[in-house]
């Protein structure tokens, strides 16, 4: 069986490995994901019990449903709006997509086809929950004692705790109103705390902050588990959009609320409820920092952060819970725009206030971590995540972080000291070359490592120095182990990679795929050895493979990264042909007569882009779900990158592929033929960006075909991506034959 199809059926030979990983806090067991094995595509429940240094299930969909794992069953019964969270979290598992536990570790609960249920992790005992409609994302009070849940139920239900509205206009959710957040006391009771009329939901994150911050959850518990941080989100001002999949004529459009670029955006509040029916607002200038980045609640107080609609001022703000009234801790501020730092802010051990941002003074040009305004990284380290505290000895505790430490293509694990005085210090904790993510809890560590030298990410339990066990992994391995060639070229260091044939005979010159994405936020070019999968079967179909992570990607620098703004196109595209020109000084078999460029999503942008500002050296592109026009994506990100539209008319004229497709050609040679694909009821980057550029093109007369993928979003799962690969690589072979 070739790649592809082993591929498709392993979900990229990612089924039967551990993921999802939470370690209690007292460091007495770890909960995992897993499916029964390396075709199984449901997830099931473990607990690894440090003591015994044993594994033991905990809950298998199969059974709790009562149907085999690989029935549609443990992905049909999905509600809606956990369609879409799972969607801004590119998550593709079926069975149990995930979970939540109290901070002990004592209780995990999860959703499963809508239905809740409760896992008692001490006795091993798994109960179903009794609950008014479809759950979504729900999770126990710290105690353990309560559950909290969001569902959408009818528009006349009773409601309690706040006044209701009126049923939008143009809700369009046939008389279901928005989210309500709901808590199950401890004998069963369930009572509505907060819900509203369509338009209107309580608990869930909105589309910008699930896609664009990253910021998945709606609402969090208070340390005591009396009462809810709960998010308000009002998208009635919304336009809608409208998602059909023609392949399903019989079935009706799915509305969605979009925030276009340069339109409005949810309205989003806080607020404070008690269980017993009270609550209180929470108050800082929404109006001029509409985005809500990030929540934390810890014993000392709630900590948020918010932005201003183009990102280049926010706020880290301490929450008094009894008033809602809101203390101003930090400033963030970018005449580019703000990145916050991970698992920041938060509050120390002894009541300072841990914020992530950038040292760019004295010759510093670094991405470090702050206590009160004091530094606690080295400026040697790119941050790039705050794990959690690690113990120090009695009284003290230090941090655990992932850092970069002047290699992109790595991350590591990093103590950092964070008592007052004595200066900056840490001490790095993974030695192999690789990417390492951490979980922490109490004095267990467990880290997930991956690298060039094996498959897949291994999870190893480290009780202090001392190594306990790996979790068991029954994934199917890859039938070759990539070796790419990891390099820095020109004189911006751009990180790049180069594949050839497991077969390949120096001296024999082959075509050349530069295979992309080159967005913010994304590197490819990584010391994994997934990342090089399926690039290792373009290159033994007959290529070399080339992967460059241009300027505006993370890893390197807060400059590298921020120069792109409101010149992409220009600096990202000009980082590709140099650093391909480059590569082919140093590496004679890449024949720069035959180059094809691939990408998806911005990578798909980014093919389009090259294929026809640059038809010299590009010969054809596959272009994947390609953002066609920037000013029909959604607000923040295209903000953040290119400013307003109506404020810079200009600047998304010049990224706008429907402009560059609609100029008719010069010559023949100018009109390189393009393969769009598009899942045609992708609610990220919607199929009419594709429709749209084929039409432009198509006016043009320039060749492209189009493959529309009938029932699939932005992440064209259930094999769709794999089974693309061979017509992808016969567009190929038909343009790139010798010449």
């Amino acid at each position: 069986m070739e790649y592809p199809e082993l591929a498709a059926r392993t979900r990229r030979f990612s089924h039967g490995a551990p993921r999802s990983v939470t370690v209690a806090s007292d460091g007495s067991r770890v909960v995992f994901l897993r499916s029964g094995g390396p075709e199984d595509p449901a997830d099931a429940l473990w607990l690894f019990d440090v003591a015994s240094a044993t594994e033991r299930l905990v809950a298998d969909p199969a059974i709790l449903l009562e149907s085999d794992p690989r029935d549609p069953l443990t992905t049909v019964g999905l509600p809606p709006a956990e369609r879409a969270l799972r969607e801004r979290q590119r998550l593709q598992a079926s069975g149990i997509g995930g979970y939540a536990t109290d901070p002990a570790a004592r209780v995990a609960v999860f959703a499963l086809a809508g239905r809740l249920f409760r896992a008692d992790l001490v006795q091993g005992d798994v109960v179903e929950v009794a609950v008014t409609g479809p759950v979504i994302d729900p999770r126990p009070d710290p105690t353990g004692e309560r559950l909290a849940y969001v569902t959408e139920g009818p528009a006349s239900a009773d409601r309690t705790g706040l006044p209701g509205r009126p049923q939008s206009p143009n809700g369009g959710n046939g008389g279901r109103c928005g989210g309500q957040l709901r808590v199950i006391e401890a004998d069963g009771t369930d009572n509505l705390l907060a819900g509203e009329e369509a338009g209107v939901s309580w608990g869930l994150a909105e589309f910008i902050a699930a896609e664009e911050f990253a910021r998945y959850r709606g609402y969090w518990w208070a340390p005591d588990g009396r009462s809810i941080l709960a998010a308000r989100v009002d998208e009635s001002r919304l336009p809608r959009w409208y998602l059909h999949d023609p392949g399903d004529p019989a079935s009706l459009p799915r509305s969605v609320a979009y925030p276009r670029a340069g339109g409005p955006n949810a309205e989003v509040s806080l607020h404070l409820l008690d269980l017993d029916g009270g609550w209180v607002d929470v108050h800082w200038d929404r109006e001029t920092y509409p985005y809500l980045v990030s929540v934390h609640w810890a014993d000392t107080g709630p900590l948020i952060t918010v932005l201003r609609r183009l990102q280049q001022h926010g706020l880290v703000l301490a929450v008094d819970p009894r008033t809602g009234e809101t203390q101003v801790h930090a400033e963030l501020a970018d005449p580019r725009w703000v990145e916050p730092v991970a698992g920041t802010p938060r509050h120390l051990p002894d009541g300072r206030v841990l914020v992530g941002g950038e040292l760019a003074h004295d010759g510093y040009d670094a991405r470090c971590l702050f206590a009160d305004g004091t530094l606690l990284t080295p400026p040697s380290l790119y941050i790039r995540r705050v794990v959690g505290p690690l113990p120090a000895g009695p009284g003290a505790t230090d941090l655990l972080v992932e850092a970069s430490d002047g290699e992109p293509s790595q991350q590591h694990l990093f103590r950092v000291r964070t008592a007052i005085g004595g200066g900056v210090e840490s001490r790095r904790l993974t030695a192999d070359p690789g990417w390492h993510t951490g979980v922490v809890g109490g004095d267990v560590l467990v880290v997930g490592s991956a690298s060039l030298d094996h498959a897949g990410t291994r999870w190893t339990v480290w009780r202090g120095e001392r190594e306990l066990s790996t979790l068991g992994t029954l994934a199917a391995t890859p039938p070759y182990s990539p070796r790419p060639v990891l390099e820095r070229v020109t004189d911006r260091r751009l990180p790049t990679a180069v594949l050839y044939p497991r077969s390949h005979v120096a001296g024999r010159r082959l075509p050349v795929l530069l295979d992309i994405y080159g967005g913010p936020g994304v590197q490819e070019v990584l010391a994994s050895r997934a990342r090089w999968l399926e690039r290792q079967w373009w290159a033994d179909s007959g290529f070399a493979v080339v992967t460059v992570d241009n300027r505006g990607t993370p890893g390197v620098a807060p400059s590298f990264e921020k120069v792109i703004h409101r010149r992409l196109a220009d600096v990202i595209l000009l980082d590709q042909v140099d650093a391909l020109t480059a590569l082919a000084e140093k590496h004679p078999d890449l024949d720069l007569g035959r180059v094809a460029v691939r990408g998806w999503s911005f990578g798909g942008w980014l093919a389009g882009l090259a294929a026809l500002c640059r038809p010299d050296l590009f010969r054809c592109a596959v272009a994947g779900a390609p953002v066609s026009d920037w000013a029909m994506y959604d607000t923040a990100y295209a903000e953040r990158y290119l400013g307003l539209p109506d404020d810079s008319p200009e600047v998304y004229a010049h990224h706008c592929l429907l402009e560059l497709a609609g100029e008719p050609p010069v010559t023949p040679d100018d009109a390189r033929p393009m393969l769009l694909v598009h899942g045609m009821v992708d609610d990220n980057v919607v199929a009419a960006h594709t429709l749209r550029l084929s039409a432009a093109l198509l006016a043009a007369g320039r060749p492209h075909s189009v493959i529309p993928l009938t029932g699939a979003t932005h992440l064209a799962g259930d094999g769709a991506a794999e089974r693309l690969l061979r017509l992808e690589l016969d567009f190929l072979h038909l343009h790139l034959r010798e010449m």
